[in-house]
């Protein structure tokens, strides 16, 4: 595919506090340091995309619209610091390859940026991300926010207590 490292990350939980089926711009809250953690990672040449499952579209609890107002606010708390946001709107019942934990939103952003999965992270609140990193051959962690809280023994090659310590992590990583 590529040469280049990114982060995939999770949206919800993740970098942004948990809201069950997020239709309201108002209730997106990004939590405190992420933006600043991830301009560092894509300062030291990390490429920063998002990979969000959305089954509320095919659900009907979230209208195209409300989502595209979301995704604009969550974007508007990150100025300049996401490359790129996947998302699945597949219902989890009747899921497509790109529905998380498939691998199909790496591999798209793979193809489009030159990504190296095996060279990635996938960072989320979720089993199901985990998975979906571990399936794409990239490095893994889990942090403890969203739904994240309550899990053991994900497989997570690390856990971490948020977003932040979890960025901080690669940053080391990458410079050693």
């Amino acid at each position: 595919m590529g040469d280049r490292r990114a982060v995939f990350l999770d949206r919800d939980g993740t970098l942004m506090e948990e809201v069950n089926y997020c239709n309201d711009p108002k209730t997106v809250r990004v939590f405190p340091g992420t933006l600043e953690a991830l301009q560092r990672l894509r300062q030291a040449g990390w490429i920063t995309i998002v990979v969000t499952n959305q089954s509320g579209l095919s659900k009907g609890k979230i209208t195209p619209e409300q989502y595209e107002a979301v995704n604009a606010e969550f974007l508007r708390q990150l100025p300049g610091a996401i490359d790129a946001v996947y998302f699945a709107p597949d219902h989890p019942e009747n899921p497509t390859p790109r529905r998380k934990p498939g691998t199909g939103m790496l591999e798209e952003a793979a193809r489009e940026f030159g990504i190296d999965l095996s060279r990635s992270w996938m960072i989320g609140d979720k089993v199901i991300d985990v998975e979906c990193g571990r399936r794409a051959g990239c490095q893994t962690i889990l942090v403890r926010t969203g739904y994240g809280a309550n899990l053991e023994n994900t497989g997570a090659d690390f856990v971490h207590e948020g977003i932040v310590t979890a960025l901080e992590r690669i940053s080391a990583l990458s410079l050693g």
